[in-house]
């Protein structure tokens, strides 16, 4: 296993850096934050430059190929529309041989998911996806597809990738917020900057900006799991555009961020986010600042081990009668199984197994084939649900399709957002009538499985008293000119 020393094969000294193309690999100073958003401006500088990119390709090993061919065989590209002439092994071949610009004139490197099938059977170990993630990096700012590039420089700027104000995000989490507390869960209200807290939570800013309802799973189970958590009012996006660009700076600067929250809070532990990008993304830029500085380690918890912990201890009860009736099956996300597991040591694929088997029964669990370590990408991974290569992501997600009318299952369990929205949404409109199932968050279920047990008399006059409070502060802060 490739110990997880940087990030996508490449040392990094201070802050953040810009690069404007090619031609520019300089670093230059940049000032980053929003008046509405920031009290003050944060200046970043990098000490100096980044080592060259041919030194950072060399650090891949990519002249260890032997030209087998074994990482094109699982890989989706072959056989998708626009990329005739294009796979892993080709792509490989010619950075090894030193024509990477080729690479990174094509649609390649942003067409690949970076799923990871490649590496996971390569016999000389050669980290594929780190290596395109560089060709992203190393691609002209304004060749960057679609939405991306913005949403990178809007999370530097503001915090999150759809520039949300703080005014707006308040008020989203309180109306939200109040509509769960009046629907089901008395008393509830979204803690935001609580001092001290046991998990500081980071939030989806789809979610925020329009996708309310899907707020609500999480925040019903914290709920009834009685959790000590919180939310930051500022730089809260769980997300990992970094990763999506090829940026690793980027992903330096947001790991940088959360432990900075994590400090100013007080909080105990940082909940790993659900988003492949960002769980995976998450954990390598808090590796590489642990190693920059052992004293900013965390304790951190992923939100699988969170869930799995929560039913065994009897916090959350489920009642697997309500899911009777009907055939589950879990999506492997890539970033989620083998890519943590090539990387980290661990890749997880038997929690969500157990708590889907909590949920549902284990007799109503069928399985895909392949699974694990072996299945398919969906095709929406690597930034590519954003992008602008919709064919070429629903060409990718064929083999999925495949997958799950083999397995007849009814409900498709995902535990990435990403996932959820190809199959949910993408898949559906390239293969009509072949995609006969419904999809859920592997918490969603959770959430609906759980037996509810509302807050006491106390409990949730407390609550409202800390609402208050929270309420009038943040009122204030924005009264006086924030």
């Amino acid at each position: 296993m490739q110990a997880p020393c940087s990030l996508f094969g490449q040392r990094f000294l201070h802050e953040t850096v810009v690069f404007s193309g090619n031609a520019a690999l300089r670093p230059r100073r940049i000032s980053l934050g929003c008046p509405r958003q920031e009290t003050a401006m944060e200046l970043l500088d990098l000490a100096a430059a980044l080592p060259e990119p041919e030194d950072r390709l060399r650090a891949l090993d990519v002249r260890s190929c032997l030209g087998c061919g074994a990482c094109a065989s699982g890989c989706p590209i072959p056989g998708t529309p626009g990329m005739e002439g294009f796979d892993p092994r080709t792509a490989i071949r010619l950075v090894a041989m030193g024509r990477e610009a080729e690479v990174i004139a094509s649609a390649f490197p942003w067409v690949c998911t970076t799923c990871g099938r490649c590496s996971h059977v390569c016999p000389m170990g050669i980290d594929l996806p780190a290596v395109f993630a560089l060709l992203r990096d190393l691609a002209p700012r304004s060749s960057v597809p679609g939405t991306l590039e913005k949403g990178v420089a809007s999370v530097l700027e503001t915090g999150n990738t759809l520039a949300i104000p703080l005014e707006d995000y308040l008020d989203t989490l309180a109306d939200i917020g109040g509509e769960l507390a009046e629907e089901e869960c008395p008393g509830f209200y979204v803690p935001v900057d609580k001092k001290n807290a046991e998990l500081l939570v980071f939030l989806n800013s789809k979610e925020v900006f329009g996708d309310f309802d899907d707020l609500k799973w999480w925040w019903r189970i914290f709920y009834n799991a009685r959790e000590d958590w919180t939310v930051p009012s500022r730089n809260w996006e769980a997300e990992d555009w970094g990763l999506f660009t090829g940026n690793a700076d980027v992903s330096l600067v947001l790991a940088r961020r959360k432990l900075d929250l994590m400090r100013n809070l007080g909080a105990a532990r940082l909940f790993i986010p659900d988003c492949g990008g960002g769980s995976y993304g998450c954990r390598l830029g808090l590796t590489t600042c642990a190693l920059e500085d052992p004293s900013r380690q965390v304790d951190a918890v992923y939100f699988y081990d969170y869930l799995l912990d929560r039913i065994t201890s009897g916090r959350l009860v489920l009642d697997p009668s309500r899911n009777a009736g009907r055939s589950y099956v879990w999506h492997d996300a890539c970033k989620h199984g083998r890519e943590l597991e090539r990387h980290f040591g661990k890749g997880y694929y038997d929690e969500p197994r157990a708590i889907l088997a909590a949920c549902v029964g284990a007799e109503n669990v069928v399985a895909m084939s392949p699974d694990r370590a072996n299945n398919y990408c969906c095709g929406a991974g690597g930034g590519n649900w954003p992008m602008p290569f919709e064919k070429e992501s629903a060409a990718h997600g064929r083999f999925k399709v495949e997958q799950l009318e083999a397995c007849r299952a009814d409900v498709v369990v995902v535990g990435c957002a990403n996932c959820r929205d190809q199959l949910q949404k993408r898949l559906p409109r390239f293969y009509p009538g072949r995609c006969r199932y419904e999809v859920k968050y592997l918490w969603q279920l959770v959430a609906e499985t759980m037996i509810e047990t509302p807050w006491t008399a106390a409990e949730v006059e407390a609550a409202s008293e800390r609402f208050r409070v929270q309420r009038q502060h943040f009122e204030a802060e924005l009264d006086g000119g924030f």
